[in-house]
């Protein structure tokens, strides 16, 4: 059976929106993935979650 994708980026914008980017199965692959994303230098804010269910 496949592991359920617990963890989520999310992107934070100006305006206090959250939206999901991508999931993942750990929590590392997730926090690797915000990381590189906040490295491109973008003005956004990235944000690892743990999936309720």
């Amino acid at each position: 059976m496949t592991e359920a994708r617990r963890w989520t980026v999310h992107r934070l914008d100006d305006n206090g929106n959250r939206f999901a980017v991508r999931s993942f199965e750990s929590e590392d692959a997730a926090k690797e993935h915000a990381a590189e994303l906040e490295s491109r230098g973008h003005k956004q804010l990235y944000r690892v979650s743990r999936n309720e269910n």
